[in-house]
């Protein structure tokens, strides 16, 4: 199946590529002699009224032979504003061009195909508004986004997509908040994003996520109303007074109206499983139980009234090896301040430390193991990685974690699943292609290795693999392959496109064609470049499965 699938994806693109020249050259009058997928021995010939369409027995390449009087063809009297050499200079270009240009317009059909069935969404409602950004006080967890801008809003995505391409503008939102319409402003920040190859992107951020908290709750005060009850850090509510909780923001809704009733509170306590399967994994189960919760009639908001508070400040997560480890902060542990000043959420404190991560910090937190607040110093590392590119890049990593799981939403389909699947298509082939011309230049400025390179033999490998895998993975490689087989052609190599594309620019200057013993060596130079890339990229497949080739060969010799 391999093979097939080899053949089925290399001989896709082939065709898309030849087709481009073979179209643009009859819609020029150019008379086409012959139209060839593969080569090698002809394992099958048809005869048009003037074209031979053959398929070879290699699959590796293809080509549109047109009629050329400079060469060996005979050029009938009839024939003779037919040949190649006859067509005005940018005909000639566009005929080339066509054919890249083909591999390029062929993934937006390719993705679209993918996108068109895609879905379900999650809905365009907001499920937490990080604090001390732009939609602080402008949006709240729950809000449905309607429009924003005056456009329609369907899905979440949609409305990540409209604030990521506004940096540093005024966006005009309307929600539907408790039963009503609200119109609000909000300004976007202009946000720095870096991606592999070090592409450095703004993009417009307004600090809001979609599906709200799971009610994961913290517990600090030890004298508050859901201690004496039983109910502890990282315990999961799942009912109150028999209605059902499933987001932190309901259990406000279904203790809102309480003046001091007891109610029964079902949670679920995750328990660390010591040595699971054995030692080869970490894990916990759920334990279930009830309470009895008596909330303080007196107090105003959750908090004060119950001691229950979203476990987002908590550290779930504290390997012994990390510096806040070292610091003293323990599992269940609460966040408090950071050099000096509150810390309102998680992602607060993870901004606050990553924006100056080569200077100490001073850490506050509530120690569960005393009831006390104690301080610690700690300074964050710089680790280094290798990413699949071979590309060396250094971060610095928070290993310490929260755990505030998200509640589902109930997803929803797209409004108009057309438009989306278009725009989303052009949208995904722009940004592969930007990145392949990225990668281009970092192998220039030798900031990419070439043994990055790879060739036919990673490509059956990947064919096979994501073949296997289903048609959406079969559709995402070939489209990604085809940008890079229409990129790799406009390289001003001669024997590619973008070699005969550099001589007809040579040829607009100079007012001549170059002389034919100048496009001979030319050629020659071009090839000899082209083979050196092939070996390479050959070598790179050898050297990344050496270990498996050889091991295959000493079970074929015993």
């Amino acid at each position: 199946m391999d093979l097939l699938y080899f053949v089925i994806l290399i001989g896709s693109l082939i065709f898309v590529h030849e087709l481009g020249h073979f179209l643009v050259a009859k819609a020029f009058g150019v008379k086409v002699l012959t139209f060839s997928l593969g080569f090698g021995p002809k394992v099958l010939r048809l005869r048009g009224r003037e074209t031979e369409y053959c398929l070879g027995v290699l699959p590796l390449g293809g080509y549109v032979k047109m009629l050329e009087s400079s060469k060996t063809d005979i050029v009938l009297p009839e024939d003779r504003n037919r040949t190649f050499e006859s067509l005005a200079l940018h005909k000639r270009i566009l005929v080339v061009l066509a054919g890249p240009l083909m591999n390029v317009i062929f993934p937006v059909l390719l993705y679209f195909t993918v996108f068109v069935s895609a879905g379900p969404f999650l809905p365009p409602t907001v499920g937490i508004v990080l604090p001390m950004h732009p939609a602080d006080g402008k949006l709240l967890p729950g809000d449905r986004v309607m429009a924003v801008d005056g456009k329609d809003i369907g899905t979440f995505e949609e409305l990540r997509r409209i604030v990521e391409k506004s940096p540093g503008k005024v966006l005009k939102f309307r929600v539907y908040r408790k039963n009503e319409h609200v119109d609000t402003e909000v300004q976007a920040d202009d946000t720095t994003r870096r991606r592999e190859l070090d592409i450095v992107e703004h993009v417009g951020t307004i600090g809001i996520q979609p599906s709200a908290p799971a009610p994961v709750i913290g517990v600090a005060d030890a004298d508050s109303p859901a201690y004496r009850a039983g109910l502890r850090t990282f315990d999961v509510i799942i009912h109150v007074a028999g209605e059902p909780v499933r987001r932190f923001i309901d259990l406000e809704h279904v203790l809102g109206e309480n003046r001091g009733e007891t109610v029964p509170v079902t949670y679920l306590r995750p328990v660390v499983v010591r040595e699971a399967l054995g030692g080869l994994a970490e894990m916990a189960v759920y334990e279930s139980g009830v309470v009895a919760l008596t909330p303080d009639p007196t107090a105003t908001d959750l908090t004060s009234r119950t001691g229950i508070e979203l476990a987002d400040l908590y550290a779930a997560i504290v390997p012994p090896e990390s510096y806040l480890y070292k610091a003293g902060l323990r599992t269940g542990d609460k966040i408090m301040r950071l050099d000096d000043e509150p810390v309102p959420a998680w992602s607060t404190f993870r901004e606050r430390v990553l924006a100056h991560p080569d200077r100490p910090h001073r850490i506050d937190y509530l120690a569960m193991r005393d009831g006390r607040v104690h301080s610690g110093t700690f300074q964050v590392r710089r680790e280094d990685f290798t990413d699949e590119h071979g590309q060396a890049f250094s971060r610095y990593v928070l290993r310490v974690q929260p755990w505030v799981p998200l509640a589902p939403e109930a997803m929803v389909e797209h409004p108009a699943p057309v438009r989306y699947a278009i725009t989303k298509a052009v949208a995904e082939t722009v940004d592969v292609t930007r990145f392949i011309l990225v990668a281009f230049v970092r192998i220039v400025q030798g900031r990419l290795s070439l043994d990055s390179l790879s060739g036919p033999i990673t490509i059956y490998e990947v064919a096979g693999e994501e073949g296997r895998k289903g048609a959406d993975y079969f559709i995402w490689v070939m489209a990604f392959i085809s940008l890079n087989l229409g990129l790799l052609n406009l390289l001003p190599i001669p024997v590619l496109d973008g070699g005969h594309l550099m001589f007809f620019a040579l040829e607009g200057v100079l007012r001549r064609p170059l002389s034919l013993r100048a496009r001979e060596i030319a050629h020659v130079v071009g090839m000899a470049i082209l083979l050196g890339l092939m070996a390479l990229a050959f070598k790179n497949d050898v050297e990344k499965r050496w270990d498996v080739i050889v091991g295959q060969v000493h079970e074929l010799i015993g």
